[in-house]
Parts: C-alpha cells; sequence; structure tokens
C-alpha cells in the first residue's frame, strides 16, 4: 500500500474517530438536561410533598395537597418538559425574539410590538381578582424553581446553548401574554378589511364587489372614506407573520339518547399549527379542591380543555369579527396628531427599542390612537402618508380568562359553566359542554363589538365619531343551546346563526364541508359510542368535492375534444370522493381547486396582496356556482367563462402533477404528496437538525375541509389539523381517550418526544385516566423541606 494511500485512511479513520467522540459528547451533553421523572427530589417551592406520576404516553398526573402546590408544581413540570417553548413563545408575543435570533427576527418583534399583547396582559393582570393573581404566582414560582435549578445544575435544555443564552425570571404577565397571543392566533379579522381597502382602490366597483362574501349595503360612507383615503397595503403586510386563516376546529356533542350506553358523547379537536413540540400540553391535576384533566397552552396554569369528574367541554373558534380597522388621517406637520371630530388628537406614542443579536438596537415607535394601535406604518418617512391604518380589538382591552379557567375546571354542571364562561372575552369560543346528569349544552363566548355603523367587511373612517364601537352583544344574548331535540349539538367555524339573530357576528364564516359531513353522520347514526367518535374524528369523505365535481367534470368533457384527459377524468368519476392517501382522485382535486384559485386571481395582484387575501376558496366556490348558474361575473368573463377557467386549472394541475408524479395516472397516490409533518422551530436552521428534530414525514389522508383536518402548504406538507383530538363519554368519566402530536415532550432524547406522530396519522387514541391509580407510570415526589 502506497505511503499517499496509508496517510488518507488513517486521515479517514481519525476524522471518523472525532465525528464518533463528538456525538458521543453530544449525545451525552443533550442527555444531561433530560427531565427528572422518578425518584425522591428535595424542594424548597412547596410547602407538601408533591407527588407527580408521568403514565406510559408522559401524560403527567399531578397530585398535591393544596392548589398552591399543586399550581406550583404545574409550572415546575411544564418548565421540564417544555422551557424552550415556553420562552420562545413569550418572546414572541413580546416582541423580543431579535434578542436570542438576530437580524431575522426583527420583522416578528415589529409586528408584536405593534400589536401591543405584552401592554394589554399586563394592563389584565390588574382586573385579576386576588385568587387568580395567587395562581398566577405560584404557577411562576414553578417554572422559576426549574429555571434556577437548571442554571445552578448546567442543565438548560442544549437550545439555549445553542442560541447562547439564559431564560429569565418567569413573571404572571408572561403567561398571560401567552394568552393574548393565542387570541392573535385565533382572531385574525384586519387582513380581509386590509385587503378589500386595496380592491376597492385597484378594481372597478363592479369587479371588487366580487371579492367581498357580501357586498355592504347603505354605507356609502364607508366606501368613499375607502376610495378618497388610500391607504398602502402592498409591500406593507408580511403574509408570513399572519394566523392562518382558518385556525379552526370540530367539536360536538351527542346526547344519552343517541349513544348505546344513555349518557352523553363528547368529541374535540382543536386545528392550530403542527408543530415539534405541540402547541398542547396534556396534564391532569389533582388536589382536595379539584381534579382535572386535559390540555392546557405551555406556559399557562389550570387546564382549558378537558373535563373533571362530573363534566366535559371542547371548543371551537367562533371567528367573529372582533378586529376593526379605522382610517386615520395623520397631521400634515405635527408627529403623532390625528383627526377626530374635526380636531386634531395626540395618540400615544411608546418609544421602545428592539435588542438585535450580534446587530445594532433599533429604535421603535408604536403609535396608539384612541381606536387602537397604527398599525400599517409606525415609523414615519420623509414624506408623511395621507392615511393609515390603526386597529380596534378585543384582545388589547384589559381581560380575565384565567378567572374563567379556574372555575370552569371546577364547575360541576351546566350553570356553574356557563357562569364561569363570563370571565372568558378573547378568543370568542364555540363551547360545547356535557354533564353526567345528561345535559349536553352549547355556548358561544366572548366579546363581540356593536358597531355604529358598518358590518366589518371595509375599514372605516376613524376621523369621526359616528364610527366606531357602543358596547358588546349582552352576555345573555350570545348563541346558546342546551338539550336540542335533534339529540347533537356540533360546530366546525360554520355559521352558528341564521338571519333572524338580531346582533352581527360576521360574515365570514369556514366552508361549510365538514359540519355537513359531522351533522350528516350524527343525523342518520344511532346506538354511538366513544368508537364511533374517534372514528368520525379520522374520516376523509370530501363534501366539497360532491358539490363541484361533476359540474366541473362537465366543463373539461366540453373543452377536451381530443380526449387527452380521459385517464384522469376516469380516475374522478369512480372516486368514491374519500381523501384517503392511497387514492389518486385527491390529489387531482385539490391540486385542481388550488389552480382555480391561482388562474383566476394571481396575475390581477401584487405576490403579497395575493397571500393576504381572505376567502379565497369561499370566493372561488361562489364563482363557480355563479359559472354553473349562468349569472354574470367580470372575473368570470375575463376568463372566458366558467367552462375555459375550470379547463385551462385543470390542463395547469396535470401538467404540475406529472411533472413531480410521473404521466402514469394510476399511480399517482395522494399520500405521496400530501405528507404529514411537525416541524421544530429550529429545524430550519440546517438540514441536520432537520433530521434531528423533525419527526419523519409520512402520507397521510383528509385534507383541509375533511372532518379529519390536515390542511397543506403548496409543497403538500401537512402543517395544519387537530393539534389535540379527544373524546369523552360521560358514562365513564374515569378515563377519556386523547392524542396530541407529535407527542408530550420537547426534548429530543425523550421517549415521548415523537411517539404519537404516527398515531396521530393512524387515529390510534391513548386512553388517559382521572381517578385511580397509574399503571407502569414513573413516579417523582417533590419533596418539601
Amino acid at each position: 500500500m502506497g505511503r499517499g494511500r496509508k496517510i488518507a485512511l488513517w486521515s479517514i479513520s481519525l476524522l471518523a474517530l472525532i465525528a464518533v467522540i463528538f456525538a458521543i459528547f453530544a449525545n451525552a451533553y443533550i442527555s444531561k438536561s433530560k427531565p427528572l421523572i422518578a425518584g425522591e427530589h428535595q424542594v424548597t417551592f412547596v410547602d407538601q410533598d408533591v407527588v407527580i406520576t408521568r403514565d406510559k404516553d408522559g401524560v403527567p398526573h399531578i397530585k398535591a395537597q393544596s392548589d398552591e402546590d399543586l399550581y406550583r408544581a404545574q409550572g415546575y413540570v411544564q418548565a421540564q418538559d417544555r422551557l424552550f417553548q415556553m420562552d420562545l413563545a413569550r418572546r414572541q408575543a413580546s416582541g423580543r425574539l431579535a434578542e436570542v435570533i438576530g437580524e431575522a427576527a426583527v420583522a416578528n418583534d415589529k409586528l408584536f410590538r405593534t400589536f401591543s399583547l405584552r401592554a394589554a396582559a399586563e394592563a389584565s393582570y390588574d382586573g385579576y381578582s386576588d385568587q387568580a393573581k395567587a395562581v398566577l404566582n405560584w404557577y411562576a414560582e414553578g417554572v422559576n424553581a426549574f429555571i434556577n435549578e437548571a442554571k445552578d445544575t448546567h442543565k438548560l435544555s442544549y437550545e439555549f446553548k445553542l442560541l447562547g443564552y439564559e431564560p429569565e425570571t418567569w413573571t404572571p404577565e408572561d403567561s398571560l401574554t401567552i394568552g393574548k397571543y393565542m387570541a392573535y392566533d385565533l382572531g385574525g379579522k384586519w387582513q380581509p378589511q386590509a385587503f378589500r381597502h386595496w380592491a376597492l382602490n385597484a378594481f372597478s366597483e363592479e369587479k371588487a364587489k366580487e371579492l367581498f362574501i357580501t357586498y355592504p349595503e347603505n354605507a356609502e360612507s364607508i366606501m368613499t372614506a375607502n376610495k378618497e383615503n388610500q391607504v398602502e397595503v402592498a409591500g406593507r403586510f408580511l403574509p408570513e407573520l399572519s394566523p392562518p386563516e382558518f385556525n379552526g376546529s370540530n367539536n360536538w356533542v351527542v346526547s344519552g339518547e343517541k349513544t348505546a350506553s344513555g349518557m352523553p358523547l363528547l368529541a374535540d379537536d382543536p386545528h392550530l399549527g403542527l408543530s415539534t413540540p405541540s402547541i398542547w400540553y396534556q396534564m391532569h391535576l389533582q388536589s382536595p379542591d379539584q381534579n382535572v384533566g386535559g390540555v392546557i397552552f405551555a406556559g399557562i396554569p389550570g387546564i382549558i380543555l378537558g373535563h373533571n369528574e362530573e363534566i366535559a367541554w371542547g371548543v371551537t373558534n367562533v371567528g367573529p369579527d372582533v378586529q376593526d380597522l379605522y382610517i386615520e388621517i395623520p397631521h400634515p406637520s405635527e408627529k403623532g396628531k390625528f383627526r377626530y371630530d374635526d380636531k386634531w388628537e395626540q395618540a400615544e406614542v411608546r418609544d421602545e427599542t428592539i435588542r438585535v443579536k450580534d446587530g445594532n438596537d433599533i429604535p421603535f415607535e408604536v403609535v396608539v390612537t384612541r381606536h387602537g394601535p397604527i398599525i400599517s406604518d409606525v415609523i414615519y418617512k420623509e414624506e408623511d402618508p395621507e392615511a393609515l391604518f390603526s386597529m380596534q380589538w378585543t384582545a388589547l382591552e384589559p381581560t380575565t380568562e384565567l378567572e374563567a379557567i379556574m372555575k370552569m375546571n371546577k364547575a360541576a354542571d351546566w350553570e356553574s359553566f356557563e357562569k364561569a364562561l363570563e370571565n372568558f372575552h378573547a378568543p370568542a369560543q364555540n363551547f360545547v359542554f356535557a354533564a353526567k346528569d345528561g345535559t349536553i349544552a352549547y355556548k358561544a363566548n366572548g366579546r363581540i363589538p356593536i358597531r355604529k355603523q358598518g358590518d366589518a367587511q371595509l375599514a372605516v373612517p376613524g376621523a369621526s365619531s359616528e364610527y366606531g364601537w357602543e358596547g358588546y352583544i349582552p352576555y345573555d344574548e350570545l348563541p346558546r343551546v342546551v338539550n336540542p331535540d335533534e339529540g347533537f349539538i356540533a360546530t366546525a367555524n360554520n355559521e352558528v346563526v341564521d338571519d333572524s339573530y338580531p346582533y352581527h357576528i360576521t360574515k365570514f364564516w369556514a366552508q361549510p364541508y365538514r359540519y355537513e359531513r359531522i351533522a350528516e353522520v350524527l343525523r342518520e347514526g344511532d346506538e354511538f359510542t366513544a368508537e364511533d367518535m374517534m372514528k368520525l374524528q379520522m374520516d376523509q369523505k370530501n363534501l366539497y368535492a360532491a358539490e363541484f365535481l361533476d359540474s366541473m367534470i362537465g366543463s373539461v368533457e366540453k373543452k377536451d375534444q381530443d380526449g387527452n384527459y380521459q385517464e384522469s377524468i376516469k380516475l374522478l368519476k369512480d372516486w368514491d370522493q374519500v381523501d384517503s392517501k392511497e387514492s389518486s382522485a385527491p390529489l387531482i382535486f385539490h391540486k385542481w381547486m388550488r389552480q382555480l384559485q391561482f388562474e383566476m386571481f394571481q396575475d390581477d395582484m401584487p405576490e403579497d396582496v395575493f397571500a393576504l387575501m381572505p376567502g379565497k376558496g369561499q370566493i372561488t366556490d361562489e364563482l363557480l356556482r355563479k359559472g354553473y348558474n349562468g349569472e354574470a361575473s367580470v372575473w368570470l368573463n375575463e376568463q372566458k367563462g366558467v367552462d375555459q377557467w375550470v379547463y385551462s386549472s385543470f390542463m395547469n394541475a396535470i401538467k404540475e402533477i406529472e411533472a413531480d408524479f410521473g404521466n402514469k395516472p394510476e399511480k399517482w397516490q395522494w399520500g405521496d404528496f400530501h405528507q404529514l409533518t411537525f416541524p421544530h422551530s429550529l429545524a430550519s436552521a440546517s438540514p441536520i437538525f432537520e433530521k434531528l428534530l423533525n419527526p419523519k414525514k409520512q402520507p397521510i389522508g383528509g385534507s383541509n375541509i375533511t372532518v379529519q383536518a390536515a390542511a397543506f402548504k403548496d409543497d403538500g406538507s401537512v402543517n395544519h389539523g387537530a393539534s389535540w383530538r379527544f373524546v369523552a363519554d360521560l358514562n365513564d368519566l374515569s378515563k377519556t381517550y386523547h392524542i396530541v402530536g407529535p407527542g408530550q415532550s420537547g426534548h429530543m432524547k425523550s421517549k415521548w418526544f415523537h411517539d404519537q406522530a404516527e398515531d396521530w396519522a393512524l387515529g390510534d387514541f391513548h386512553e388517559t385516566i382521572l381517578t385511580g391509580e397509574v399503571s407502569n407510570g414513573s413516579v417523582l415526589t417533590l419533596k418539601a423541606e
């Protein structure tokens, strides 16, 4: 063997040895921060011993002798499993990510400083009762006990080391700020108003009219204000920082008259972004005063969704119009003044500093008018704009959701539960409820504004007292149903009131197909069991196709004179209209439906405005209905009619599929494109992190319009859906059924990091007990000094 070859082999061997040593060191370092889950642990932050039993799925069952110690332990345990997630969450909502991430997070920080979630949380704290403040502080004590312990023993998780910082002391306001972020994630109704303002100024009135869900009536002054005082929209907003259009959910409750046991069944699956770790953290909390299980957002005390020994409850998003834009007219020369009733009124101007890791501090101004923060441009340029948007939003007012959570956790019947909801102001949610006494009920809670003028479809003049809010829908008049004759109650972000309801909630509801499928199954069935509810949560029937597919196929057959698409059309005709991962038809259908939107709208607006455009699905649906009903449409005329639009979209969709999956339609499968992912916040930093932190992608059925919600990005990645699945049988509340994808733990070395990713895809629920002893659990006792 030549000398050069020997040296090369030795060099390769040495590098391999170094890599192995590094891997061993990295593994040992990362493993060092794994949570302590068994044994006895001496602590100073509890008054009496607390027992924490983690079951086979990593769910902590906390048993304490007082509520004080219960909430302290809850904070400690959440921090054990999710401290990095909690810290990023409070930083994101407070506009402080750039301090630890750098310049890439500056846009995020500007947005959240402007939206003023932290300021709203701080204002809310003063409105809480002494008891609720005590809970927040007990919880913070537990979080801080873990932070201090991890710092002292050098066991902070590896993420902090990678980013080069240590977490600060946890405060009650941090928990409330995370709560405000959830209101932001579920309340985004300002984007439609900004988009429609742009459309009125970019298109003819007739063309713009078709982009409204329903066109505003008797609102000439509002229309005039939007046309005469143009606010820049294109290039102003970052669509990627906006919450998903329909952070939605399914829930339903079935009366004992329609169940095998004669007792109610309840099911809930909130639809939010899918991520590693999950947005939800499942827990069981027990003290002499309460015994409650379910989920909570990491960083917040209590249980927000779940059950106790007497009742169960779940939510979907109502989606009311709780964010209004105002067209503000700034003073031509005096900074921070805006016109109001023929006077110039001084706004609040907050001087803030955005600190940037490895960069210079950025001075930043947040301007807050009488209506709310200026969101379109808070830093004045050399030329002052003619008009700006401010935003009024219920969540920016002091609210007391934690009061509601505390009371809900201890409620024993519908009357006490409904009373608790009075404190749940933002976000507005559709609560469904079931009790062991047989009651099933529904309540749409939250503050929903009553407007002086307008229907929340357009920004209104900010310079006149003739516009604005004059209170909220009275609590006793919010939508409510108790023990209906039909025997079930279901919501899926669908319209929850009819035209007889005297108040405005919104005109912008989700497409109806999830609700219609749930109602179809519950109407037709009887003798339901918990297993039936789990099966329904995984239902993949596509009622969207049932409405439109035959007409759309007819358009293709009219235009496809040479029969080029016979094979693809046959697949669609033979399809059972179930979005199964093995089927080829869902791939064709969903690509086609998306292409309809691109063909119709994309060339007529800037890229960021197209991304901001709300209700693409609903507007596309309405244009299809108009076209097939023979109604006039400016947009359809520009596409040369509905048949040409549908045919062109079909051709381009097929072309795209063939480029990715070949030209043999019989081999296409929905699951080859539609793949489940739970992305970690650090995974995008490198391919190595992506491999280590993200679970392996897997084919998945369902879609954005099936009960098994699995919304997808343009590349097919499923990143939005049932962030938690829950089924409760009121015949036996000692146990309930759950899936928290991808798992309970935020630590990459934990066995509970990604253990439920496949369960999520397959619909394999795990049983969690509320009473009795946990079998085969890991028991940690926090020993009081």
